[in-house]
């Protein structure tokens, strides 16, 4: 029951903290205790700059686009 749960948050979730676990090669439940701990310490303000995160994940190929290099003067 609750391995059913853990996958189906897991699959619903934004995906920063297996994004940061893979560039940082470490496991991901460490990301994820790591946000739980900074939640009781810094009262929610992380949980801003994970939203943020995940917003940026989720259109970083929008967010490249303009500073991708071009290969003629006249491609905009």
């Amino acid at each position: 029951m609750i391995e059913r749960i853990k996958t189906a948050l897991e699959q619903q979730a934004f995906g920063v903290c297996a994004w940061w676990g893979e560039k940082l090669n470490i496991k991901t439940e460490q990301v994820r205790l790591s946000f739980i701990y900074l939640s009781f310490v810094t009262a929610g303000l992380h949980l801003v700059l994970y939203l943020i995160m995940a917003f940026v994940l989720a259109h970083k190929e929008r967010i490249k686009q303009p500073f991708r290099k071009r290969s003629t003067v006249w491609e905009l």
